[in-house]
């Protein structure tokens, strides 16, 4: 891109999200990351990621970035052309509700230094959210540009987008251009070519997020129920996954068995959906929220059957990392968090190996960080997903990670 047609970006919240869609497009634009977390700010200003992402790390290393941090966010939407929301949207369950507080402190903010600039929200929010908040705010100028991430890939992810969805008011034309405008940027910048690029209205871009990812989260549950029956007769999980992968319909992705789904989206993104329904008649989308709950508990029933729990209450159950997944550093909702749950308040004695912490997650969980010391201490090992520390541990393991195992 020529310096010519170079914008100048703010970017609200130095998450996956917005560290990545920053850092992509920091690289023909100025970009400047937005926190209240002074830590995080001065480490992008000494470009170090604040976020596990080898292809951050890389770019980092390797492009001529002009990429920024600060907290002083009025100064930095003041200046933008563009401001894109990335920051985090939990979901309420009291409210059965995404909690968008900083999304609309954040539009507060820029509605009063530059009501001129274009408001990008990539945070995923309520169906309908957008035109509820134009009305609420009196401010017109917002996109919503959903993103499709995995954690520890997030960067690659934009560089090799799946899609582009663009969600905009077709009646306004003065936002319709600058929709088609910031979709070119993500495009230009990314390394694949002929990206497709879809315009919609912003509630059914809303809904493609929503119901993306709740998809997702079925076809993790299916497989996990699978992987139940299988494990519950005596069957080969492994062979009948692939069996079933080998249909090109189905495909062999997305489909080795686990604790349960995890991370930043999957939950709280189900959970909405089954909120959005409302009085809508559905049963799959309420029965993937419940299977998730299933699986743990399937879970943690194996696991005290499997060190005779009932027999010997002084045992020790090891957990082996509490990450989300392989190459995350995200522990926020893994799946194995919620075995954990159950298990302490079955009142097992658990000790955790996780390298990452200096200190107990909590007071009522032990780590340990040294390996050898964990096994050695351990009547029986748990892992969401195994690896090459722990897979030579024999019967004292237990994983359903069937790629890692048979």
């Amino acid at each position: 891109m020529k310096d010519t047609n170079k914008k100048t970006i703010a970017v609200a919240g130095i998450g996956y999200v917005g560290m990545s869609v920053a850092t992509l497009l920091s690289k023909y634009n100025k970009v400047v990351l937005v926190d209240t977390i002074e830590d995080k700010v001065n480490k992008i200003n000494k470009r170090k990621s604040t976020i596990k992402d080898e292809w951050i790390e890389k770019y980092f290393l390797t492009e001529k970035l002009d990429l920024s941090a600060t907290t002083n966010a009025e100064q930095a939407y003041a200046d933008a052309e563009y401001i894109v929301i990335a920051t985090p949207t939990d979901y309420d369950p009291q409210r059965n509700y995404f909690d968008t507080s900083t999304i609309e402190s954040v539009i507060d903010i820029v509605k009063a230094v530059n009501p001129g600039g274009i408001i990008v929200i990539k945070s995923t929010i309520p169906i309908g959210y957008t035109n509820l908040i134009k009305k609420k705010k009196k401010f017109e100028n917002i996109l919503f540009f959903p993103e499709f991430l995995r954690e520890g890939k997030a960067l690659y992810d934009n560089l090799y987008p799946s899609r582009i969805i663009a969600g905009v008011d077709f009646s306004n034309k003065h936002l319709v251009d600058k929709a088609h405008t910031f979709s070119e940027l993500l495009r230009e910048a990314a390394i694949k070519k002929d990206v497709k690029v879809l315009f919609s209205n912003t509630t059914e871009a809303e809904a493609v997020k929503l119901f993306s990812n709740t998809y997702l989260a079925m076809r993790v549950a299916f497989f996990n129920e699978i992987d139940m029956y299988a494990e519950s007769n005596g069957l080969n999980a492994k062979q009948i996954i692939e069996g079933i992968g080998l249909d090109s319909r189905v495909g062999d992705h997305y489909n080795n068995p686990s604790f349960g789904y995890g991370g930043y989206c999957l939950p709280k993104d189900s959970k909405q959906a089954v909120a959005s329904f409302g009085d809508v008649p559905n049963d799959l989308i309420k029965a993937i929220v419940n299977s998730n709950q299933t699986r743990k508990a399937y879970i943690a029933e194996r696991v005290l059957e499997k060190a005779d729990y009932s027999n010997n209450r002084d045992v020790i159950i090891g957990i082996y990392r509490m990450i989300m997944k392989a190459g995350s550093d995200n522990f926020r909702d893994s799946a194995v968090k919620g075995v954990i749950d159950i298990l302490f308040a079955r009142g097992v004695r658990i000790l955790v190996y996780e390298p990452t912490l200096s200190e107990s997650v909590c007071e009522e969980y032990e780590v340990e960080n040294n390996l050898k010391e964990f096994i050695a201490k351990c009547a029986i090992i748990i892992a969401n997903r195994s690896d090459e520390n722990i897979e030579k541990i024999g019967s004292k393991l237990y994983t359903r990670d069937i790629y890692s195992t048979n």
